[in-house]
Parts: structure tokens; C-alpha cells; sequence
């Protein structure tokens, strides 16, 4: 019973080795495209200078080589700050795998050293949630207090909160514009358009505004590059222009609705953690609809609270239950037999003990109520009385 499953338990820290990968591979593509563009563009400046030196003055070609001079430099000093970065991310990869590597060194649930990584792991755990839910100031107690700075995704959701906060409170969406322009190429791969979502809503703000020539404009500048994927919604988005922004037209009312802000900012935050392959509930749901799901039984379902076990997580309606609503009944190859009374499993050191109406509870129950009743048990379903003898046990194959 307590032999470690390390397999399953790798298999849902798959994100917790990913995201700073990702990152890595992210930060590196980023600084070779600007490396090579910068070297380009030096190199292209360089070869005329040399084609048009004769034209030159002294000081003038002083000027421009002085400027190359200084771009180089900007550039180095730009690949040196990359350096420093990407060396930080590779050592975060390696003290988290560092981490899940002792899972192979643990024999059994109950080793002291398992139960203290399971601890860390809750804290991981943890400031996952309160990161997605903004709680920054008490996530960032918990990684110091824990020293957990490696295994905390701050500055991730920290870019998350940035942009989701321009989008729903400044209603403007310059920052993701920005973001989606760096990240062009994976969202092109993964087949997402929320950068046309955005363009849309920029081009809906300015008919509000009654801007129509600077819509008109946005439109043939941002809006037409989509028409070959996107042609209904840009038709539908031009028809717009025909509307007021208080019209009640359903189509074109949710349009203009403001509520579309919220919905930008959702689509972000799933977007994101599509690529950077963060699961998009927070893994602390994901870990207790696990569980719950393992302990959920029809009984659990029952309407009549006696049918309910005191000790069961999901018979509790109105706390963990209501997480466990959805999610599909375990399957057991074996069943077991729990007290009604005590709530406990009974087996061989604590059998059943079936009373004469049919009823049956454990042994330790029966006993412990028989030393308060004098000998008798009362029988809490159909509140009968019987002597102690009177219960026969069963036995447990």
C-alpha cells in the first residue's frame, strides 16, 4: 500500500519541467533573430559605406562608423544580458529536475524523506494557485519563506496579470499586440488568431469613438492580411460601421458589448499557457479532482445524509463535494466495507459484526457502545435494541 508510483506522479509534472524550457527556447530564438538582424543591418550599412566612400567626407564617414561602432556594442551588451538570462533558466531546469530525480530514491510513501518533498511539493502546489489568482504578495512569503524561488513561475504570471490588467482595466491592447507580434510564429503554428481578436476590437474602439476614416484605414491595414481565414468575421466586423455603438441589433450589440474586454483578457491567459504548456485549471484543482474523483462512490451521491461517511471528502456537500459534482465515479476491483458509526474500514482486526435486523457495523463500534449501554447496542438506523451476543460476525474473504 504505500510503495511509490513514480510514474504517475511524473506524468502530471510534465508543466513544471516544461514551462521553464519553453522559456529557454523562447529567450534563445528571440536573441538570435536580433542578432542576425542587427548583423544584418550592420553589415548591409557597413557595404555602403564602402561602395559610396569617395563620396564621403572624413568626418562623415567618422560619424557613420562611429554609429555602427556603438550599434555593435548595443548588441553585445544586449547578447551579454541574454546570456545571464538564459544561463538562469537553464539553471532553473536543473534544480527542478534535480527534484523530481529524488522520487527515484524514495522506497516507500512513508519515508520521512518522501513526506518532506511531498511538503515542498504542496507548497509548488500553492503558489501556483495564488499566482493565477493574482495573490502575489502571500505567494512570494511562501517562496521565500521555502526558498522556492526556482520552482515559482513569477515572472510569467507577473507578464499575465500586466497584460490582462491593460486589457480589462485601461481597455487598450497595446501590450498584447506587442506580445503577439514577438510570438508571431507560435501562434501561427498552434493555428490561434487572437492577435485579429485584438486587431477587431481595436477597429470596434474606434467606431465608438465615431472615427470612421481612422477606422476605414485600420481596417484595410490590420484587418485584410485575415481575409483568407477570417473573411465572415471581417465582413461582420465592417457592417459596424452602418451601427451606432447603442444599437440593440443582437449581433452587433454584443460587438460593441464591454464584457468583449474580459473575454480578450481570458483568451490571453489561455493562449499563453498553451504555449508555455501550463495546464489552464490550476494544478492544486487538478491534484484534488484526482483524488476526490479516486473516493467518489454512488453513495456519495445520495440525497439521504445517513448514507454519507463522516470521514469521505467528497460526502461533504457544501466544501469539497461541490468540486467533486462533475467528475466520474471511481472504479473499484475490490470492495470495502466501512463503519457507518465510526467511519472506519473494517477487516480481519476490526470485523463486521451484523446485528439481527440485518444491519451491520464494526466490531470496535459495537463494543465501544455496548460498554456505555450495559451490554446492549442500539442499532442507529432503525434505533432498535440488542444485546451485545446478539450480533454475529462475519467474516471477510
Amino acid at each position: 500500500m504505500d510503495k511509490l508510483n513514480v510514474d504517475h506522479m511524473l506524468a502530471i509534472e510534465e508543466p513544471f519541467m516544461k514551462v521553464p524550457l519553453e522559456q529557454l527556447k523562447r529567450a534563445v530564438r528571440q536573441t538570435q533573430k536580433q542578432a542576425e538582424r542587427e548583423t544584418a543591418a550592420v553589415s548591409s550599412e557597413l557595404s555602403n559605406v564602402l561602395k559610396n566612400q569617395h563620396r564621403l567626407t572624413p568626418g562623415e564617414l567618422q560619424q557613420t562608423l562611429d554609429g555602427l561602432i556603438s550599434r555593435l556594442q548595443t548588441l553585445r551588451q544586449t547578447l551579454e544580458e541574454s546570456k545571464l538570462e538564459e544561463a538562469h533558466l537553464i539553471q532553473r531546469s536543473k534544480q527542478r529536475a534535480a527534484d523530481l530525480h529524488k522520487l527515484r530514491g524514495f522506497e516507500s510513501t512513508a519515508q520521512p524523506e518522501f513526506q518532506q518533498w511531498c511538503r515542498t511539493r504542496l507548497d509548488r502546489v500553492l503558489i501556483d494557485y495564488m499566482l493565477r489568482n493574482g495573490n502575489v504578495k502571500t505567494a512570494q512569503r511562501l517562496v521565500d519563506k521555502g526558498g522556492l524561488g526556482h520552482f515559482a513561475e513569477s515572472s510569467l504570471f507577473a507578464l499575465v496579470m500586466e497584460i490582462e490588467g491593460e486589457l480589462k482595466e485601461q481597455h487598450s491592447c497595446r501590450a498584447a499586440l506587442q506580445w503577439c507580434a514577438e510570438n508571431r510564429s507560435a501562434l501561427r503554428k498552434i493555428q490561434n488568431s487572437l492577435e485579429f481578436e485584438l486587431r477587431v476590437q481595436e477597429f470596434i474602439e474606434m467606431i465608438r469613438a465615431r472615427n470612421t476614416p481612422g477606422a476605414i484605414g485600420y481596417a484595410k491595414k490590420h484587418l485584410t492580411p485575415w481575409s483568407d481565414t477570417q473573411m465572415p468575421r471581417i465582413q461582420r466586423a465592417m457592417t459596424l460601421l452602418a451601427f451606432p455603438p447603442a444599437t440593440q441589433c443582437p449581433p452587433y450589440k454584443s460587438m460593441f458589448d464591454e464584457a468583449r474586454w474580459g473575454g480578450l483578457a481570458n483568451d490571453f491567459r489561455l493562449v499563453i499557457f498553451q504555449l508555455y504548456n501550463l495546464p489552464a485549471q490550476p494544478l492544486l484543482h487538478l491534484l484534488l479532482q484526482t483524488g476526490l474523483s479516486a473516493l467518489k462512490t454512488p453513495a456519495c451521491l445520495s440525497e439521504d445524509p445517513s448514507e454519507h461517511n463522516r470521514n469521505c471528502p467528497v460526502c461533504q456537500t457544501e466544501t469539497l463535494g461541490k468540486l467533486a459534482q462533475e467528475l466520474p465515479l471511481s472504479h473499484h476491483v475490490n470492495s470495502n466495507l466501512v463503519c457507518r458509526i465510526t467511519g472506519e474500514k473494517m477487516n480481519e482486526d476490526n470485523p463486521p459484526m451484523r446485528l439481527p435486523n440485518g444491519y451491520v457495523y464494526s466490531q470496535a463500534s459495537l463494543s465501544d457502545m455496548a460498554v456505555k449501554l450495559d451490554g446492549k447496542v442500539k442499532c442507529p438506523r432503525s434505533s432498535q435494541t440488542f444485546k451485545l451476543a446478539e450480533a454475529t460476525k462475519l467474516f471477510i474473504s
